[in-house]
């Protein structure tokens, strides 16, 4: 195995990870906020359903933490192991971000396990609850911090490079690049819409499956509603990263739109297919290239053709682009016809195909997030830190690359089929109804 499959099956192997790590990582920033807000509606409308709504999602919580703290550290193995030269280089800048992302899981952990084992334990449930705030903080901050070091290698600054030694390090201006707000409010509230979207597909699903149980449509109903703000706040952040391309990473965006010429009007491409460099079959909107990076309709966007072939990302990000954008404004569409049906009382809205639609966003939400995740490390091609380090130099020469991928992917399988399997069997061994039931019983005990 040659330099260059070394580089292959060490960017194949670090795209897996990450791949499999953010479904673990989005949920566990996402879903804390999920319970907090269950458990907070619970205690204000001294709704049981609410409290037991908000228990449940906390023991799936704890399994996907644990994932995810076996891929994390997998991340960091990988950097050091299959990026030496990039961790050589930048190791000292990133190294901050990266010490406090590990700070924020340890905030996060400490007060998971309180939270965990005081349920009931506080006659006043609104001080059990204050316990979730710093879970809830933690998992959202260990988010930004690791975001912060993906927003560096996209715009790295707070340094001086001198004969290819970076000296003069500021590790604070370093995280606090142009990159960092756009990015960072983007991967947290995209969490929060995932998250959302995931409990609501599965409330729905019981639904399907024959139990018509309260519990599960007030789950969908607070979980629609919740996914309805949080995608048209992911619509809003889209709208400021793609302001942030325009003027920082002109190449990306330019190779996102297949938008080869500068030109002022540009329109937004979406879908099509490229016949030697000619765009066809695809739907064009008037302008909208231009407001999305300038806005303005008249703004110049410029085109791949200013930019030299080597430095010009893979052009099928494109269609990452479009998956992605598909996606976010389909879930808004289902959130925003659904919360609106409750309102109204539109019967459709409680038929069998509806909620096959709620099921098909859990895995749609999912979709967005690797797609956005793919757009956003393969549109940074050839650069492994922006204008300073290409992929290539940065990899590892060890001839051992494809025999850690397969070992990495039997790792990954059976963490995703054990994961799978326990929470199915955790929630089948204990139904909503068993779960109610054995509730109620207890406060009975208690009153007499």
């Amino acid at each position: 195995m040659g330099n260059e499959d070394a580089v292959f099956y060490s960017r194949v192997l670090t795209e897996l990870t990450l791949s499999f790590h953010i479904i673990y990582a989005t949920v566990g920033v996402g879903i804390p906020l999920m319970i907090m807000i269950a458990q907070w509606v619970g205690i204000k409308k001294q709704d049981e359903h609410y409290i037991l709504l908000a228990r449940r999602c906390t023991r799936g919580f704890v399994i996907s933490v644990a994932v995810g703290v076996v891929t994390g550290t997998a991340i960091g193995l990988q950097l050091s192991l299959l990026w030496p030269n990039f961790m050589q280089l930048a190791g000292n800048v990133i190294a901050l971000p990266l010490f406090m992302e590990i700070f924020a899981f340890f905030f996060e952990a400490i007060f998971l396990g309180i939270y965990l084992y005081t349920w009931d334990r506080f006659e006043n449930q609104k001080k059990h609850l204050l316990l979730l705030i710093p879970v809830a903080i933690g998992a959202s901050m260990s988010a930004v911090f690791i975001t912060i070091v993906n927003a560096f290698m996209n715009a790295p600054r707070g340094f001086d490079l001198v004969n290819g030694q970076l000296i003069n390090v500021s590790p604070v201006l370093a995280m606090f690049n142009p990159a960092m707000p756009t990015k960072v409010a983007h991967v947290v509230v995209t969490a929060y819409m995932t998250s959302a979207f995931v409990l609501a597909a599965i409330g729905a699903y019981r639904l399907l499956k024959g139990s018509n149980h309260l519990y599960h449509k007030k789950a969908v109903f607070l979980m629609m509603k919740l996914g309805l703000i949080f995608s048209i706040a992911t619509a809003v952040m889209g709208d400021f990263s793609g302001k942030y391309l325009a003027e920082y990473q002109p190449e990306k965006l330019a190779a996102a739109e297949w938008h080869f010429e500068s030109e002022k009007g540009a329109p937004l491409i979406l879908y099509g297919i490229l016949d030697n460099g000619e765009v066809k079959y695809a739907l064009k909107i008037p302008a909208a290239l231009s407001i999305l990076a300038h806005g303005l309709p008249n703004a110049e966007v410029i085109g791949l053709a200013n930019f030299p072939k080597d430095e010009v990302p893979p052009l099928y990000i494109h269609y990452l682009f479009d998956t992605m954008v598909t996606i976010g404004m389909w879930l808004i569409l289902v959130a925003l016809v659904y919360v609106a049906g409750i309102w109204k009382s539109w019967p459709f809205i409680q038929t069998r195909w509806f909620h096959w639609l709620i099921v098909l966003g859990g895995p749609l939400a999912v979709l967005a997030i690797e797609t956005g995740w793919w757009l956003d490390e393969v549109g940074r091609q050839p650069w492994i830190l922006r204008g300073i380090m290409q992929t290539k130099h940065a990899a590892t020469i060890s001839q051992q690359v494809d025999t850690m991928l397969l070992l990495f992917v039997g790792l990954y399988l059976v963490l995703g089929i054990g994961s799978v399997v326990v929470l199915i069997r955790m929630f089948r061994k204990n139904p909503v109804e068993q779960e109610l039931a054995d509730r109620q019983a207890e406060k009975a005990g208690e009153l007499t």
